[in-house]
């Protein structure tokens, strides 16, 4: 079963302006709209660490050395290297690669269109935004836009030095592009030994509960729901480390294992419709001690 691309997080950072990484045009048979593509997802959120050298804590330096002349080499001299046979090389110089002029290089040219729901998430690698280079490309960029809604485009781009697979779909005002992997990179699941041992038939009633439980966790999706837990207990670290503060460590629990699925079944399945069954319960309650509050009101009258 193919998966919707719109499941895909596309995360723009909201505190800086991005910048294009590429200009060029966006081809459908004759139609070419002048483009700009932006990276559609922010890694400089991530913590990132310094090697230091733990006695004295100076950042280290990595030097690039060269073995045979025994020195280190400056960046002026450091060439690029294409190894055709074991320790022979052949130099490719920029002026080499420049002479490259396959198509992709400037145009993102669509060769096809599909479902967007026939792109197995499992090729997608990484995903940009596209938007029109100026003001006389937006109507034609706008009526694509409207023309593909349901569609994803299927073509090729040159970027960052090789050629990409890629697939566009309309998002929004825009449309975003996901780089593809190609069908050679995918390993295929047969290769994985351990799922050998998976038995292909299931029991029905461990089945229908198993069915159960998942239906009492469906609900709509939304991805700004989910935080990074490990980056924000990291960063607590830090800060309590910066302050001198002591840090204690949480003690680790294993999860139990699983000895009677049926038995675990169960009461995951109980244990999620306690859970649920507690605000109606709340409810409940109070109009059942209004109710015999003013029956014993009414007694007391009586008599």
């Amino acid at each position: 079963m193919m998966l919707d691309l719109s499941g895909i997080p596309s995360i723009m950072a909201s505190h800086m302006a991005p910048r294009p990484t590429w200009k060029g045009y966006l081809k459908v048979s004759l139609v070419n709209i002048p483009v700009k593509v932006f990276p559609a997802t922010e890694s400089a959120a991530a913590l990132s660490f310094n090697q230091l050298h733990g006695e004295c804590q100076t950042r280290i330096q990595q030097k690039r050395w060269c073995p045979h002349c025994e020195r280190e080499v400056p960046n002026s001299e450091l060439v690029k290297g294409y190894e055709f046979e074991k320790g022979r090389y052949v130099i490719v110089t920029d002026e080499d690669i420049q002479k490259v002029r396959v198509e992709s290089t400037r145009v993102i040219d669509l060769a096809q269109f599909t479902d967007e729901t026939e792109i197995d998430p499992i090729y997608v690698d990484r995903a940009y935004y596209l938007a029109p280079d100026g003001g006389v490309a937006a109507d034609a960029f706008a009526v694509m836009r409207e023309g593909m809604v349901g569609k994803a485009g299927i073509g090729k781009m040159a970027l960052y030095g090789r050629e990409y697979l890629v697939a566009v779909r309309p998002q929004k005002k825009g449309l975003v592009m996901y780089t593809l992997h190609h069908d050679a990179e995918i390993r295929s699941i047969d290769q994985i030994e351990e799922l050998n041992s998976v038995p292909t038939k299931v029991k029905p009633e461990e089945m229908k509960l198993a069915k159960q439980v998942i239906a009492t966790f469906d609900a709509e999706l939304n991805l700004k729901d989910y935080k990074d837990e490990y980056k924000e207990g990291l960063r607590k670290i830090i800060d309590a480390k910066i302050s001198g503060e002591e840090i204690v460590a949480q003690e680790e629990q294993e999860p139990p294992k699983v000895v009677d699925l049926m038995e675990a079944l169960r009461r995951s399945l109980n244990a999620v419709s306690s859970e649920k069954k507690k605000p109606v319960k709340a409810d409940l309650a109070q109009p059942a001690a209004k109710a015999k509050a003013a029956n014993g009101a009414r007694k007391r009258k009586a008599g």
